[in-house]
């Protein structure tokens, strides 16, 4: 019986000290490994000003180190295309807007939570936000606390949650209280 029991403390042991060892460095390490990918997504926003959350959905695709596409196709079509500095929105009517990010510090830092994880940048993620995770590599939760007064003026807190290699949700919470939860579902096959 007093075997048993100590084996079972030990084994908890080992288990616990194999979660603690999981820290921001593995993470990044386990993104950055991804050739990036495409994936289906939701997007549903809750306004204070609006009766009911907005509920968008399409396909993205990511290729590393920096090119980013979002394709909505629910409710109405429309694409945002991050290519480096640069981000277009170009609107089912053909209207077309490109921004350079550099240019804006609160643009920057909403680019990096999202670029920059898939990459596996830290250093990166780091010039625009306070990292804390929590989890296991199998299930992680990686919270972004921005640091530039500009950004916090907007943006209260990014939370990035995913399993194993792939970013699975992205939630952000704003300064007023809203907020955008991006639920990612990879797309696998041809």
């Amino acid at each position: 019986m007093t075997f048993r029991i100590l084996l079972a403390v030990c084994l908890a042991g080992l288990s616990l000290a194999a979660h603690a060892a999981f820290d921001i460095d593995d993470l990044m390490k386990n993104l950055a490994q991804q050739k990036g990918g495409k994936a289906r997504f939701v997007e549903t926003r809750t306004v204070a000003l609006l009766d009911k959350p907005v509920q968008s959905s399409g396909e993205m695709s990511f290729t590393p180190p920096s090119r980013l596409e979002k394709r909505t196709l629910s409710p109405r079509l429309d694409t945002v295309i991050l290519d480096g500095d640069y981000v277009s929105f170009e609107r089912m009517d053909g209207r077309r807007m490109t921004l350079n990010v550099a240019s804006r510090p609160e643009a920057q830092a909403f680019v990096e939570s999202v670029r920059s994880t898939l990459a596996g940048d830290r250093a990166a993620l780091e010039r625009h936000f306070r990292l804390a995770l929590s989890g296991t590599p199998a299930e992680w939760s990686l919270q972004l606390t921005p640091l530039a007064p500009a950004v916090t003026a907007l943006l209260q807190r990014i939370t990035v949650q995913g399993k194993g290699q792939q970013v699975r949700r992205i939630e952000y919470l704003q300064a007023d209280g809203d907020r955008s939860e991006l639920s990612i579902e990879p797309i696998t096959g041809p």
